[in-house]
């Protein structure tokens, strides 16, 4: 079975499913079908969300099966959360360490993306 596409591959628009079947009993249901989130990333996207999942969302567990450095694994989850529709994380200044430190003490912010920010 092929891959999903969510994107043309002629003008880039978006694709939407017109007909879907059942593997087990062949039935099919007719109409036209929204992609929903998965209709707003690329292939590349899609792969780095299952390895993400199959990683149990450690971020360096994605990095190291791509081979790329974590700042780069973490911008590509930017990108992901900017197609979803999502804001990325603020840039915190470096001097309000601080504030940082409170976030996650309330829960508001994970350790992993303290440390991003901190690293800007």
């Amino acid at each position: 079975m092929n891959s999903l596409l969510t994107r043309c591959p002629v003008c880039n628009g978006p694709f939407h499913a017109e007909r879907l079947a059942c593997e087990a009993c062949s039935s099919t249901l007719e109409g036209r079908f929204s992609l929903d989130w998965l209709g707003r990333l690329n292939r590349d996207q899609l792969e780095f969300v299952k390895l993400m999942i199959k990683n149990r969302g450690n971020i360096n567990g994605v990095a190291s099966e791509l081979k790329v450095a974590y700042n780069t694994a973490r911008s590509r989850l930017d990108d992901i959360v900017a197609a979803l529709g999502y804001g990325v994380p603020p840039v915190i200044d470096r001097t309000d360490r601080r504030e940082v430190l409170d976030r996650i003490a309330a829960g508001e912010l994970s350790v992993e993306d303290a440390m991003v920010l901190l690293r800007r």
